[in-house]
């Protein structure tokens, strides 16, 4: 897959950069390029009075143009002077990829743009809400370091069995209500079962409170002071009918606290409340204090019994800095701690996020189980014994030892070797002839081979993830389905040619085509078009043609009588054009 990089990009783990797909710039049509233009003359024209101050700004940064659907890689030659890029993708992609990216300074981009039909709001990622929501914003480093700092932070969020199952689920969603021609009752099905899943989810994970966090602030949040609050929220930034309606008393204002990490949302309908930031230094805040509250910074049982309940590859490190990474199935409680870890499966040990040298998945293919605490009846735990004391309890080469755990976990063979961290701990004890037991029941055998012991008095942190990414092969990125490509019938061609006839016109690259001969043809070949004969419009009024003009309005009147859906887009396109261009 063929994409151009940067030094920026150049960075990324391989991992990430399964994700990212070529833009196919080529793709758009006129039509995909109208339906941005007037997004982005209505949000401009409107945004630049209720957004914060750093959104009109950033467009002029961020190299976002008005009348062009941006090139990311034209943006990109302009986003490496704030430190950032961005990539494309094809429609949402795992959150923990997601926010991984921003860990980065790595914007990511769905490039595909939403339909004629869903110009006021879709539900799918698309270049408007990446490219004109997300972009602007980064350009004030305050909020660029939040949201670098988010995936920072995010990426760790432990997630639950049923987080992916709903990923998969309004993935779909997203897909067939962006889709051309989905039936109506594909879609109704789809939108019940995220609904049943929403409300089944039990509670909730930890990549689901940051999810939150994530959505009550990058995608709908307000900055300010909630009777005069200002917009910075991608989501609000990209959708004419959400940033207009979020203004009104018809939407409750809120205070942002870590009380947004518990709000649930949903993306199918508009918020009926949003939560008002006094600045954007009070996000980090807020971020770090609900970091405090995961099991990365507090580890111990409950972050343990997390990734257990994950299913899915974390790391568990211990107060001696070793790492343990694999896909963790047991542990073993004794007063509310945990004595004894089990994972199945490939399991990697680390330091300081850099593989051991002879523990990565190959020596550990079947798992991996260790011991947690100190030794019962000594009180200095063998983290903290240096040489002298370890001499002193027999924990020496070649020495045969049996070592009883509190909790009741017995390891019983021949010390082979240690190894030590930089500050001169040990942190692994290998042994071989070696027994495992708690209670009676055997947790390793002799002829199992070597018993590599981790030393650890406690699990200090827990997360989601490999602590070296190195160590498994994480190039296992498979859609359960693409973004639909519909193929395009003879009528919607024809369309789009007059859109380009008009587009074309408008830049100076073809003066011969007839205006007025194209409107004539929309009119009874493609009645129920608005679009372009509101660009139409704006010709005529530069011309001032006023008989022209009057045609045009006559024809869109008639167009909201017979879908009155479109009246307000309709107005909206045409009051612009007449504060724009006064005749």
């Amino acid at each position: 897959m063929k994409y151009e990089s940067n030094p920026i990009l150049d960075k990324l783990p391989k991992h990430l950069k399964q994700y990212i797909k070529p833009q196919n710039y080529d793709a758009y049509s006129a039509i995909d390029q109208a339906v941005w233009r007037y997004v982005m003359r209505k949000n401009v024209d409107y945004l630049s009075r209720v957004a914060h101050e750093s959104y009109v700004e950033g467009l002029k940064k961020t190299g976002i143009s008005i009348d062009h659907i941006p090139n990311m890689y034209g943006m990109n030659r302009i986003l490496k002077e704030i430190g950032w890029a961005a990539v494309a993708v094809d429609g949402f992609i795992p959150p923990s990829a997601f926010m991984e990216f921003q860990a980065y300074n790595v914007l990511v981009i769905a490039s595909d743009i939403r339909q004629l039909e869903n110009i006021e709001y879709t539900p799918a990622p698309d270049i408007i809400h990446e490219g004109a929501g997300h972009a602007p914003i980064i350009a004030n480093p305050e909020y660029a370091e939040y949201l670098r700092r988010f995936g920072e932070i995010g990426s760790k969020a432990i997630s639950s069995a049923k987080d992916y199952e709903l990923y998969d689920a309004v993935r779909h969603l997203s897909i067939i209500k962006e889709a051309h021609g989905t039936p109506l009752v594909e879609i109704e099905k789809a939108e019940k079962h995220v609904e049943e899943l929403q409300n089944n989810m039990g509670k909730p994970s930890e990549m689901a409170l940051i999810r939150n966090l994530h959505w009550w602030t990058v995608e709908y949040g307000l900055i300010g002071t909630v009777d005069n609050p200002k917009i910075y929220g991608a989501g609000l930034l990209s959708s004419i009918g959400e940033s207009t309606w979020c203004m009104t008393d018809k939407v409750k204002k809120i205070p942002y606290s870590i009380e947004a990490a518990h709000t649930e949302f949903d993306i199918t309908k508009p918020q009926p409340q949003l939560f008002v930031t006094p600045d954007f230094a009070f996000l980090s805040q807020v971020l770090e204090d609900f970091a405090n509250t995961m099991a990365l910074r507090t580890g111990g049982l409950s972050g343990v019994k997390k990734l257990i309940e994950s299913q899915a590859l974390g790391t568990l490190e211990l107060s001696t800095g070793i790492q343990i990474s694999g896909v963790f199935s047991n542990v073993i409680e004794h007063g509310g701690r945990p004595v004894y870890i089990q994972s199945d499966g490939p399991t990697a040990l680390a330091y300081r996020e850099k593989e051991l040298v002879g523990h990565g998945t190959l020596s550990h293919s079947d798992g991996f189980g260790m011991p947690i605490g100190k030794l019962k009846g000594i009180n200095l735990a063998i983290e903290d014994m240096g040489p002298r004391d370890l001499r002193a309890y027999n924990i020496y080469e070649s020495e045969r030892v049996s070592l009883e755990f509190e909790g009741g976990v017995k390891v019983e063979g021949k010390i082979v070797t240690g190894t030590r961290n930089l500050m001169g701990k040990i942190i692994l004890i290998t042994f071989e002839d070696c027994t495992v037991t708690h209670d009676g029941k055997t947790l390793f055998e002799p002829d199992w081979g070597l018993y590599h012991m981790a030393v650890g008095q406690q699990v200090v942190s827990a997360y989601n993830g490999p602590a070296d990414l190195q160590s498994f092969d994480l190039m296992t990125h498979r859609l359960t389905e693409t973004t639909i490509k519909s193929k395009k019938n003879t009528e919607r061609l024809q369309l789009e040619a007059y859109y380009k006839q008009v587009r074309d016109f408008r830049e100076g690259k073809n003066t011969t085509i007839s205006r007025n001969k194209v409107f004539q043809e929309i009119k009874v070949k493609h009645p129920e078009d608005w679009l372009l004969s509101v660009e139409l419009y704006e010709l005529a009024k530069k011309d001032d043609n006023k008989e022209y003009q009057k045609e045009i309005l006559e024809h869109l009147e008639s167009v909201k009588l017979n879908n009155p859906k479109v009246g307000h887009l309709i107005d909206d396109g045409i009051q612009l054009v007449n504060e724009t261009l006064v005749s």
